[in-house]
């Protein structure tokens, strides 16, 4: 590995460690298809099983956490904190599809310093720190290069069922896949598709509505990688419900201009 802060090896073995429970419980998802019930319940079960061993480790460095599933856990040092998503992708998870990642940030008076997205089921490990570079294994990543619009790959996310703003997101949907002709696709996993922009696979990314854990080691990835990342109301990460933008440095005005 690249990078060695105390943080970064503590982020990395809490990895290491839930995603060999990761890789077991997606192996048994196959067998639940087929039956009645459906693995919904397995799927929340392991979701809880991931979270508790990744904090199980988190927690022995007495920083706060705020995780998916269980909240704001409150540590003894408290402008240190842990940002955790045990399964990005859990849609992904529950029907086989192995594109889903565990998500870990380490933030420092509410910035970013490292993060780590790693997907178990390809053995790609995406991590990031401050001013040391981003990588995918142990190759460094920069975004690509693109700076013509109509030429990039662009991914996005949702909208939620229950999302207020759903017909809105569907027109602006429209409105870049028209307006620019980009290529846009959609994968279900929020964390990877920062990665996939950090390591110039996607030229861009943008999503309405998404929770911090999601894009929390994302936003460190981009930025070591030469990219842009910002919220598209206002600049702080941290609200309920963030709008967000993510692209190589060359298209990111044009793009954030249409939304």
């Amino acid at each position: 590995m690249k990078l060695n802060s105390p943080q970064f090896n503590l982020m990395y073995k809490a990895c290491m460690k839930a995603s060999r429970v990761l890789i077991r419980d997606f192996g048994e998802i196959e067998k639940l298809q087929v039956s009645e019930k459906g693995p919904g319940d397995f799927v929340t079960a392991s979701d809880k099983r991931v979270e508790k061993i990744i904090i199980g480790e988190l927690e022995k460095s007495e920083y706060s956490i705020l995780s998916e599933e269980a909240g704001i856990i409150e540590g003894k040092i408290k402008d240190k904190r842990w940002i955790i998503d045990p399964i990005d992708g859990t849609f992904n998870f529950l029907n086989g599809l192995p594109h889903f990642a565990i998500s870990i940030a380490y933030e420092e008076k509410n910035e970013i310093i490292s993060g780590i997205i790693f997907d178990p089921i390809k053995n790609e490990m995406f991590f990031g720190e401050k001013g040391k570079g981003a990588y995918l294994n142990n190759s460094r990543i920069r975004v690509s290069n693109k700076s013509d619009l109509k030429n990039t790959c662009l991914v996005t996310g949702g909208p939620k069922f229950t999302s207020e703003k759903r017909e809105f997101i569907f027109k602006e949907y429209h409105k870049v896949s028209t307006g620019v002709r980009a290529h846009i696709r959609k994968s279900g996993s929020a964390a990877l598709d920062l990665a996939y922009v950090a390591a110039g696979r996607y030229d861009g990314f943008w999503q309405r509505e998404i929770n911090y854990w999601d894009i929390a080691a994302g936003i460190i990835l981009l930025r070591e990688s030469g990219g842009f990342i910002s919220s598209l109301n206002g600049d702080d990460f941290t609200q309920k419900k963030i709008d967000i933008i993510a692209t190589n440095s060359k298209i990111y005005r044009e793009l954030k201009g249409l939304l």
